[in-house]
């Protein structure tokens, strides 16, 4: 069988298929010419990420391909719903990035509590002028411990960054669909072990009592925070969105963030990616990152070998 690895494979994940009998074919191919480059080679699996669209026009063009693999958190630029109908593998190992994107929503969060999301943009223009100004306006930071943090969605991703709240010694709170129950096992680095288990409660509870909130619900294509939810907030909350765009209202949020209901918002995800809301851009009170969450090294040698354990279970 052959693999089309679109968007790249890690090397490990290229020496596990080759082991197990499939030929990896790396070549980039454009999204215009993928159609053909299917067919032409009779290609059994197609391996993308966020920037290769596999719509139901290539789908129902391919009748080779019998697994689509997704490397990004995000499956917005597949449809997944009619490749299942019709009878295609869909997978992806979205565990595999937990660790990164729980790690970049505290270093949002880090940069927040402590205005490096405004400062960093302030000190090159004005540092050297208005030094002791910026001092005084930045001075005053609030600590994460002792905080509240809200979790919604506590699947894997949601469960990491619980681990590290917990770690910094904050308070863990989580709304899910579906999970009642989580142990939160933090491992040290002397191979000692402490065990935690957070119990969901609902939403509203969560956002009514949280100091900085943290979305995780993937599973939804409609808005889950409006500016229903930013009124049961706390006032002055802190807000990340690193899981999808289109479940949050940005518009709201800008309101939000005008009233003072939010003093601030990290932002990873997007609803108008790759062009991002220019109000969003350029509102100081707003961390920015290009939709990087799940991508360190370490990730995706992670996703690299579970995609391949995955074609290989299904497949072969």
């Amino acid at each position: 069988m052959i693999i089309l690895a679109n968007d790249g494979i890690t090397l490990k994940g290229i020496e596990a298929l080759e082991k197990a009998g499939f030929e990896v074919n790396i070549t980039k191919v454009a999204q215009n010419q993928l159609e053909n480059f299917i067919n032409d080679n009779n290609i059994d699996a197609v391996l993308v990420n966020k920037n290769t669209q596999i719509r139901q026009e290539l789908i129902e063009a391919c009748p080779s391909l019998k697994l689509i693999g997704n490397s990004s958190v995000n499956m917005d630029n597949i449809d997944v719903d009619f490749a299942i109908d019709n009878g295609l593998h869909v997978i992806n190992p979205k565990n595999a990035s937990a660790s990164s994107v729980a790690e970049l929503v505290f270093a949002h969060l880090f940069g927040m509590a402590r205005f490096l999301h405004s400062s960093n943009r302030e000190m090159p223009l004005e540092g050297d002028m208005r030094f002791n100004d910026l001092n005084k306006a930045y001075a005053s930071g609030t600590e994460l411990r002792g905080k509240t943090i809200g979790i919604l969605g506590f699947d894997k991703v949601g469960q990491e960054v619980a681990k590290i709240a917990i770690g910094l010694g904050m308070h863990v709170m989580a709304y899910d669909d579906f999970v009642e129950e989580a142990t939160i096992t933090l491992d040290f680095y002397n191979n000692q072990k402490v065990d935690f288990t957070i119990h969901t409660t609902a939403i509203d509870d969560v956002l009514k009592e949280s100091d900085f909130i943290s979305l995780h619900l993937t599973n939804h294509e409609d808005y889950i925070i409006t500016s229903t939810e930013f009124e049961k907030m706390k006032d002055g909350v802190g807000f990340i969105n690193t899981a999808k765009g289109g479940i949050l209202n940005e518009v709201d949020l800008v309101s939000a963030i005008e009233s003072g209901k939010v003093q601030y918002a990290g932002l990873d995800v997007f609803e108008t990616e790759p062009t991002p809301a220019v109000q969003l851009l350029m509102n100081p009170e707003i961390s920015l990152s290009p939709n990087i969450g799940s991508s360190t090294k370490e990730a995706q040698e992670r996703v690299g070998l579970e995609l391949a354990n995955q074609i290989i279970k299904l497949l072969n």
